[in-house]
């Protein structure tokens, strides 16, 4: 039985870059120029999730991406890998949304994409790391959701899921259509083969801005923000050493008890 499979994906700055080099300046982050943008790691997994089902039963995968400014040989390498289509959200108006303005938007876009059995997207995003997008989506299109999968297979009309829980996992069987959040344990997204990578080359993704998706403006990105923002900053680390003596080591071991006493250690 071939599956509809929708994977939202997202390009984020690397997060493999020096975290020094991030700046905030006014509650908002500044990435340099040379630090190149990738789709986020998370999201690979839940693309290679896609992926094994159309090796084992078939199907579609379309990849759906929010933002705006996309990097094109960044996003169409969910193309190079294997997915059938490629809809990218883009527009100005997209940009700096929460949670809830991400989700509405792309729980909009499915609802037009019409058709699907299963939603993949990441367990969280590479670069906010709130985990809330996914299940967002499911419940504002009324579906199912299985969170942290480690492992999916398509058996009888219905997903079996292996859910990463605190001691181990357990086996989650849920019926179409519903949507799955992925966990590293997957396994890493496979690598585009030059075949891949050149009919990549020959695919445009299909653009679509909030009023495609039915919506205003006003009602995506910052916008549309359902939460504020108080404060975004980077913590200051501070250490200081302080060196214990004593005439001979023995004393200076006991110095350090007095100290670590004080300071209820011991």
């Amino acid at each position: 039985m071939p599956i509809n499979m929708i994977v939202c994906c997202k390009q984020v700055p690397d997060p493999e870059a020096p975290p020094t080099v991030f700046k905030v300046t006014n509650n908002k982050m500044t990435v340099p120029p040379d630090i190149k943008p990738v789709i986020g790691q998370y999201e690979e997994f839940a693309l290679e999730a896609t992926l094994k089902i159309k090796d084992t039963v078939g199907g579609k995968i379309t990849a759906l991406s929010l933002g705006n400014n996309f990097v094109r040989d960044v996003i169409k390498k969910t193309l190079a890998v294997g997915s059938d289509e490629l809809i990218l959200l883009e527009d100005e108006a997209f940009e700096e949304g929460d949670s809830w303005s991400t989700a509405n938007a792309l729980a909009m876009a499915i609802k037009k994409i019409g058709e699907y059995d299963i939603i993949f997207c990441g367990r969280q995003s590479s670069d906010w790391d709130a985990g809330q997008v996914g299940l967002g989506i499911a419940e504002i299109l009324g579906i199912p959701a299985v969170t942290l999968a480690r492992k999916v297979e398509i058996t009888d009309g219905k997903a079996k899921v292996e859910q990463v829980i605190p001691d181990g996992y357990r086996s989650v069987e849920v019926a179409f259509p519903t949507l799955i959040t992925v966990t590293s344990e997957l396994g890493a997204l496979r690598y585009a083969t030059l075949k891949g990578i050149m009919a990549a080359g020959k695919k445009q993704p299909v653009v679509w801005k909030p009023a495609d998706i039915g919506l205003e403006p006003s009602q995506v990105g910052a916008a549309g923000r359902r939460s504020k923002l108080d404060k975004l900053f980077q913590p200051v680390k501070e250490a200081k050493c302080e060196i214990i003596e004593g005439e001979t080591p023995a004393e200076a071991g006991a110095n350090l008890a007095v100290i670590l006493r004080e300071a209820k250690l011991l």
